[in-house]
């Protein structure tokens, strides 16, 4: 299972609309790994400026690749994730996670860094099996 999901939020999805702001406390419980360096990127990208933050430093294990893979994998988590700290989150291979701002004038740089070209140019052959 990729959430913690407590009996009460379960009831909430099974009597309707759940609160955008549960779930996003259920992704933070469940994927802390992902949710630190989310957090960790957005405080670079507000710091640092820029077009972007990312992280290319591989996961420290399986189970935290899996938080990763997980909380961006998910349309659902990757949307909440995207709205509650009001960035663009982009992914390759299976731990350079990138930070954009909402500002459309860093869309090139996005469009640049989620190209086929992009991904391509990210490749080595330590990551094969990631």
């Amino acid at each position: 299972m990729s959430l913690d999901v407590s009996p009460a939020l379960l009831e909430q999805a099974e009597r309707g609309e759940v609160d955008e702001a549960d779930f996003v406390d259920c992704v933070r419980t469940s994927l802390p790994y992902a949710w630190e360096m989310i957090s960790s990127l957005v405080a670079q990208l507000k710091v640092d400026g820029g077009e972007f933050a990312d992280n290319q430093t591989p996961p420290p294990d399986e189970q935290a690749r899996g938080q990763l893979l997980r909380a961006l994998a998910s349309d659902a988590i990757r949307g909440a994730l995207q709205r509650h700290f009001g960035v663009r989150l982009a992914f390759q291979n299976c731990h350079r996670l990138a930070v954009f701002p909402l500002d459309a004038s860093v869309d090139e740089r996005l469009a640049r860094f989620t190209s086929v070209r992009g991904q391509l140019l990210n490749q080595s052959p330590g990551l094969r099996d990631c």
